[in-house]
């Protein structure tokens, strides 16, 4: 069904007294005043989209309404620049944002305008909260770097703006300089560092991904430590508390042996033969004593 919808305006306000359009009289005189140019008089075409059953007709009268409203669209969708998403993606999400807001419109509860607005900015918001983050943070940090955000970019409006410090964005948000801190760190979660970026330390142009093959020692102590643990975990106490004083409090095995009342070559042999059992549990097996040779708790292993 044709409708009218330009968003071509007179130079001088028409009266809505005096305004020829379908069903005029049972819309709001809401439905005259509009905020910007990209905002389309087209309350006759929504009353007509109420009115309508599903099928043809109905879809064709919502695709020329989304379509006319589209620039509104695209406007709310600039504001969101700059912030580490294609212009072209934002205005497809406040697209489907105006979509929804189309279909969900009663034309009783005022202008669509009023109603679209912050169902297209909930969308958009919806989409940096949702898909942008590289690294997840709390909704309270989102908001800090938003704040802080902002605020550089007030305090660097003139030309040549120094970067401002910490306490100056504190002091222009009201914010404390740890919420700054907290703030500019989020900033830098908003979007992850490209593997092929160079590294700011880098005196030879290395990459972030030619660092990704060097060995770190410490892996291999954490790795060693798991594994080491069921291990000592199935020692019998009293080797448990031999090996702790050996290894963790650095006691010699005669100390250890004048505590424990037994002798020194006693302590030396459950020392062995506790690290082979731990050392063989890490590895995957389960040592046991040879035959004939007392076990961890002194009895004797027949052959």
């Amino acid at each position: 069904m044709p409708s009218d919808l330009s968003t071509n305006r007179p130079d001088k306000p028409v009266s809505t007294e005096t305004a020829v359009r379908p069903d005029s009289s049972a819309l709001p005189a809401a439905h005259a005043k509009h905020s910007h140019d990209d905002a389309p008089d087209a309350a006759a075409a929504f009353a007509r989209l109420a009115e309508l059953e599903d099928g043809p007709e109905r879809d064709a009268v919502r695709d020329e309404l989304v379509t006319v409203w589209l620039p509104m669209a695209h406007r709310i969708a600039g504001r969101f620049r700059d912030r580490g998403e294609s212009v072209e993606d934002l205005r497809q999400v406040a697209a489907m944002g105006l979509v929804k807001a189309v279909d969900r419109y009663d034309p009783s509860r005022g202008a669509f305008e009023s109603y679209a607005v912050p169902t297209i900015t909930g969308e958009v918001k919806r989409h940096f909260r949702d898909r942008m983050w590289a690294l997840r943070v709390p909704r309270r940090v989102q908001e800090l770097r938003n704040k802080v955000r902002l605020a550089r970019r007030d305090l660097t409006l003139n030309p040549g703006s120094p970067e401002p410090t910490m306490a100056e964005i504190a002091a222009h948000t009201g914010l404390t300089e740890d919420e700054v801190g907290a703030g500019m760190e989020a900033m830098e979660s908003f979007s992850t560092l490209s593997l092929d970026a160079e590294l700011a330390s880098a005196e030879d142009n290395y990459s972030l991904a030619d660092t990704l093959g060097a060995v770190d020692s410490s892996y291999e102590l954490v790795v060693d430590r798991e594994a080491a643990r069921e291990g000592l975990r199935r020692l019998p106490e009293r080797e448990r508390a031999i090996l702790y004083m050996r290894f963790f409090e650095d006691m010699t095995q005669t100390r250890i042996a004048d505590v424990l009342g037994i002798s020194q070559m006693h302590v030396s042999r459950l020392i062995s033969r506790s690290c082979a059992r731990v050392r063989d549990e890490a590895m995957g097996g389960q040592q046991q004593p040879p035959a004939g040779r007392p076990d961890a708790d002194g009895r004797t292993r027949a052959a």
